[in-house]
């Protein structure tokens, strides 16, 4: 039974993620997303913003994550393990800055609330709440602690090139041109620090929650 139940749960999330991401990708090139046509970077650029958006990359390392899952609640590997843990990472750190920075000032309508929605308020919970639920337990140590660091940097540092070089940031808050680099570098620094927590609280949590399988 509980078998099923995780691998419906993973199914779902993973339907939500697909249909999330693609169907804001399809906006994306299309151009339906593109508020004011003056600005219109056009298609290439609008591309290659889409895929630089942390939501965007954390929702795919969450699809790659849960699906051997669907397959087999227990799955495991050397380096299926740092996927899980960054995937859970990166989603968590996506629903928790959008609802305290960004929510506030975004009013998404039409078919863009509905894949906001997917993708802000769906998929974070739902991925947390699946693992604390099913998880495979334990599978993480303080190796992979490190290793899901490594996306999160790589991505801070792609993000500030990618800025430095076109003028545009995915975010307010690490709009360089809009507030510094002291101020952006900042930012980034409190967004590494929350993650350090998270990722200590996830070790913790592998630790203390019952067993869900073999080691």
């Amino acid at each position: 039974m509980v078998n099923r139940a995780a691998r419906v749960f993973w199914g779902v999330l993973a339907a939500v993620v697909v249909l999330s991401v693609l169907t804001e990708f399809g906006r994306a090139v299309s151009g339906a997303n593109v508020l004011v046509p003056a600005e219109d970077p056009g298609a290439g650029t609008r591309v290659v913003r889409f895929w630089s958006y942390f939501t965007i990359q954390s929702n795919v390392l969450v699809l790659l994550s849960v699906l051997p899952l669907v397959r087999d609640r227990q799955h495991d590997g050397r380096w299926w393990r740092p996927l899980r843990l960054t995937a859970l990472l990166g989603i968590v750190v996506t629903g928790l800055v959008y609802a305290v920075v960004l929510a506030p000032t975004l009013h998404p309508t039409g078919l863009g609330a509905v894949t906001n929605a997917g993708l802000h308020y769906v998929a974070p919970p739902l991925t947390l709440l699946g693992w604390l639920l099913f998880g495979p337990r334990p599978r993480v140590t303080w190796a992979t602690v490190g290793w899901a660091m490594v996306w999160p940097l790589a991505w801070i540092g792609y993000t500030l090139a990618h800025g430095a070089v076109s003028g545009w940031y995915p975010y307010p808050f690490l709009d360089v041109g809009q507030l510094g680099y002291a101020a952006a570098l900042r930012n980034t620094g409190f967004v590494a620090v929350l993650a350090l927590v998270l990722l200590s609280l996830f070790r913790l949590l592998d630790r203390r929650l019952p067993v869900t399988g073999p080691r």
